[in-house]
């Protein structure tokens, strides 16, 4: 299938709130399509082109400079890119929208609760910060800005993962022209 044009595709939202699993489901369905797709997890970006950073604000700012950065270079090269990092603050998704381009970027919040996220995180990290342990922890110990005007907002605590990932895919194929 011909794609007219790469986009970015970011979403944004709480830890444990469904940016990667989604991400994930979405990268396999533009695969069925032979549209070249790279998927960008916060947790893999961290570990290795991030791995300096911390997560002050500023810190965090670098952070999603870095991979806006790597989703325009993507793009420029006919690859669609999806972003899967919690991204807090508006101040920072505006910074990648503007990296990415306004014509490529399309911000999708997942959007659940925290006590939703708390109940999905298998990784223990809202009781790490819930007891003190982790610091720095959006949702807990640091703020969440919730998007102002997404692409799409998905409720990802009343539509399950099939639900969402359809009408994500469903915009991506508006979004892409294709």
């Amino acid at each position: 299938m011909n794609l007219q044009r790469p986009i970015t595709i970011w979403l944004t939202g709480l830890p444990a709130s469904g940016k990667t699993t989604l991400g994930k489901v979405l990268q396999g369905k533009i695969r069925q399509l032979n549209i070249p797709v790279v998927l960008l997890d916060g947790d893999e970006v961290r570990s290795g082109l991030c791995a300096d950073l911390g997560y002050s604000e500023a810190d965090r700012t670098e952070n999603i400079r870095r991979v806006a950065n790597v989703a325009k270079l993507l793009n420029s090269q006919g690859v669609v890119s999806i972003c899967c990092f919690v991204s807090p603050l508006q101040s920072m998704r505006q910074m990648a929208r503007s990296v990415v381009g306004e014509n490529s970027f399309y911000e999708v919040f997942t959007d659940a609760p925290v006590e939703v996220c708390q109940s999905r995180d298998f990784k223990g990290n809202y009781s790490k910060a819930m007891n003190g342990l982790l610091l720095n922890f959006t949702g807990i110990s640091d703020r969440y800005e919730n998007p102002l005007h997404p692409n799409l907002h998905l409720s990802t605590a009343e539509l399950n993962v099939n639900e969402a990932a359809d009408a994500l895919y469903s915009h991506f194929l508006k979004w892409c022209d294709v």
